[in-house]
């Protein structure tokens, strides 16, 4: 039986858009984009704060620079963590009710992540 596009179309229609997946993509490849300045950064200051003592530290980060770098690493790392992490669970979860579960754990537990993060930036520099 040859199936026609009427019918392809109308049983295609239950299925959700196709498009939300490429902006879901995009994001990714946008928070990876802003990480990788940001991770270079963040590693070259922690090696030459390695030896450095909680003053040294408290200085560095109470600049507004630094900070404004801080915040915007924490903010993406999180960001590109719950996107990537949300990947994995739609590929590799096939319940529907442990999907659901999962990705609203990874949902708050990267919010939770994201501001103890910021909340530990914003405490050391006030």
């Amino acid at each position: 039986m040859k199936v026609t596009d009427t019918q392809t179309r109308v049983r295609s229609r239950e299925l959700g858009s196709a498009r939300s997946g490429s902006h879901h993509w995009w994001l990714q490849r946008v928070t990876a984009l802003a990480l990788a300045p940001l991770t270079i950064w963040f590693v070259i200051s922690f090696a030459v704060l390695i030896d450095a003592d909680y003053r040294a530290y408290s200085r560095w980060i109470g600049s507004p620079f630094n900070a404004t770098l801080m915040i915007l690493f924490v903010i993406m790392l999180f960001y590109h963590l719950a996107l990537g992490l949300q990947v994995i669970v739609g590929d590799y979860v096939h319940t529907d009710r442990l999907k659901l579960c999962a990705l609203i754990s990874i949902q708050f537990g990267c919010l939770a992540l994201a501001i103890a993060g910021l909340v530990s930036i914003l405490r050391t520099i006030a």
